[in-house]
């Protein structure tokens, strides 16, 4: 099992703290958006695209790249902050998000946002994808890895449960899926909606090797990763317990924050714990 380093896991961390207040600073221009998922994630985006990925913001439909797919579209906003501080694209362009007219939807559009592997939106359809793009990848001899971020609400959809089913027939060992687990959805939480307990179990029964992971823990995450490549025989699934809201202390498991812009006073408040929050990470690794 790899450990990253503790300055690697610093510098990721700190990224991470970057992702957030990018992340602010896009709803708050937008005045509409998803905030609770994408604070939550940020240390996910942080560690793929900042360590675990092979890819080149630079070349971005360089044919040897893994490939990242965003199922659960609503929390794009972490995605495109880790990309603009990945290099895709200028930074400031991060507040044209939801604009007329931007490369930045409410919803990933690959056509208009070079990195975007697919166009997300229906909740259940980017595990399908992933396999797909897993098996062609095995078929023509490719080393390069699908990776499929989905949300536990769309865990509630039928579409998924049937490409899991085609994953673990087929033995994709090339696709690592991810579940945001964080018990929220639009409505309240998710096992008031409809409960998808016992998930570790229902994975297992479709032939998936499933790893639990702390979803705010950096090392966890790297480490789960490196666990998911060590297997041949399946495909894996990493359940990330995280928190929504995550650094943002009156968000911080509120479902009511899944799909709602913090206001000028909420953000300057949501901005002044991230700094703060970044100063304890570097003080911590000094």
């Amino acid at each position: 099992m790899a450990h990253a380093h503790d300055k690697e896991i610093a510098r990721l961390e700190e990224i991470a703290n970057d992702i957030r207040k990018s992340i602010i600073e896009m709803l708050l221009a937008a005045g509409s958006g998803h905030s609770a998922g994408p604070l939550g994630m940020a240390d996910f985006f942080a560690a793929m695209y900042f360590h675990v990925l092979h890819h080149n913001p630079k070349k971005p439909h360089w044919e040897e790249r893994d490939r990242l797919i965003l199922s659960n579209g609503h929390i794009c906003p972490g995605r495109y902050a880790a990309m603009a501080h990945a290099g895709y694209f200028p930074k400031k362009e991060l507040l044209t998000l939801r604009k007329f007219g931007t490369r930045l939807q409410g919803h990933p559009e690959r056509e208009r946002l070079p990195g975007v592997e697919t166009t997300s939106g229906p909740l259940g359809a980017g595990l399908a994808q992933s396999a797909g793009l897993a098996y062609a990848a095995r078929l023509d001899g490719k080393k390069w890895r699908t990776y499929c971020l989905t949300s536990d609400g769309e865990q509630e959809a039928g579409l998924h449960w049937e490409a899991a089913l085609f994953a673990g027939k087929y033995r994709l060992a090339n696709l690592t899926a991810f579940v945001d687990r964080n018990n929220i959805q639009i409505d309240g939480m998710t096992e008031d909606i409809m409960p998808i307990e016992p998930l570790r179990a229902k994975w297992e029964a479709f032939n998936w090797h499933v790893i639990d992971c702390d979803g705010n823990n950096m090392q966890a995450i790297i480490d789960a990763v490196h666990e998911a490549k060590a297997i041949v025989e399946k495909p894996t699934v990493i359940i990330l317990h995280n928190i929504p809201g995550r650094g943002v202390s009156f968000m911080e498991g509120k479902f009511e924050w899944h799909g709602m812009p913090p206001n000028a006073e909420q953000a300057a408040i949501a901005l002044r714990e991230l700094r703060t929050l970044g100063g304890r990470i570097r003080a911590e690794h000094e």
